[in-house]
């Protein structure tokens, strides 16, 4: 039997204008997938396909500055209130009924906020690859969780996340490099979590002292795609999206970290979320893993109904383990009755 196809939409208001894809039956119950950095919502593709499979229906845009949607000139455009704004707008747009949020990397923090200021939209929410921080996701917020058995603070004061760091200090050197070439860009970004790599200083720790992600280079360098992650015309598909907007944009959500802490903190009840929570965590990513750190303390002491699993992923899980999340979801899905 052929996939269910995915089908483009656009939809506006005086704000804002997001392209989203959508596929499954029209009345089946809502699943809304948000994609992170440097994605767009075609990352879903799997996912989408097997769930309105079984009777849902799937929607997956396009962030702020991403894709098909509007990019704001402003770097202050890109907090996560105003994201969190945008997704109210499309959910009411699709019926308002109460869905499953589903996010990777940068779209966790949004789907986990909504969940915290608009908990009426969410029946429960799956955090993919980057847990729960009530506190927002931060530099202050992310700090004082880092291993400094693996990260000394003398010689790595923000640890892993120093490559956040450096966009808050060098943005436009960092969205150059990756705007010399985005096709090598993608594609050097784009690998798969090496096993070999964990308990090892991530060189995502060292991109200040190197002068940024590509060092003196200051570009990609030559990298073959891994059809195993994007499928080949999918990728095309990422790649034309990022030659049209730039890295500016989708990078510009590290840039505010003081206001996305100060909306997360006015979020009713501290940011406590009493949803039902699914985190998916890679055991082979170098950056956001919660295992053998203290990563995922604030999701675990946020969240009322708190479900971790694990799959041998690096951060790309989505793409790395297709099959694999769709049957983590399935399984939490029913244990919870949802």
């Amino acid at each position: 039997m052929p996939s269910p196809t995915l089908v483009s939409h656009g939809f506006n208001t005086p704000r804002h204008g997001t392209h989203f894809l959508e596929v499954g039956p029209s009345d089946g119950p809502l699943m809304i997938f948000l994609h992170g950095w440097p994605e767009i919502g075609l990352v879903w593709r799997p996912q989408m396909q097997a769930f309105a499979a079984e009777g849902w229906r799937c929607v997956a845009p396009d962030l702020r500055g991403y894709g098909g949607s509007s990019a704001p000139r402003s770097n202050d455009a890109y907090a996560i209130e105003d994201v969190v704004a945008d997704m109210v707008e499309l959910h009411d747009h699709l019926g308002g009924q109460p869905a499953i949020w589903v996010g990777h990397d940068w779209g966790s923090p949004v789907v986990s906020a909504l969940a915290a200021h608009e908990p009426l939209r969410c029946r429960g929410i799956v955090l993919v690859s980057l847990p729960y921080l009530p506190d927002a996701f931060a530099l202050p917020a992310l700090a004082p969780l880092v291993d400094r058995t693996l990260y000394p603070a003398d010689l790595y004061p923000d640890g892993q996340w120093d490559y956040y760091r450096y966009y808050t200090t060098h943005f436009d050197s960092a969205v150059a490099d990756l705007d010399a070439d985005p096709r090598a860009t993608l594609a050097s970004v784009y690998r798969s979590g090496n096993p070999d790599a964990m308990g090892k200083v991530s060189p995502s720790a060292t991109v200040s002292r190197n002068g940024g992600r590509y060092g003196s280079a200051h570009r990609a360098p030559p990298t073959t795609p891994d059809p195993a992650l994007w499928p080949s015309a999918d990728f095309e598909v990422l790649v034309k999206a990022f030659e049209t907007q730039g890295f500016r944009p989708a990078s510009a959500w590290y840039l505010n970290g003081e206001a996305n802490t100060a909306w997360a903190r006015s979020a009713p009840h501290r940011g406590r979320l009493s949803q039902p929570v699914l985190y998916v965590n890679g055991d082979r990513d170098v950056i956001c893993s919660i295992h053998g750190n203290r990563l995922g303390e604030p999701m675990r002491e946020a969240c009322a109904d708190l479900s971790v699993t694990s799959l041998p992923a690096g951060h790309w899980l989505p793409l790395e383990r297709k099959a694999e999340l769709v049957r983590a979801i399935q399984d939490w899905l029913h244990e919870k009755g949802l």
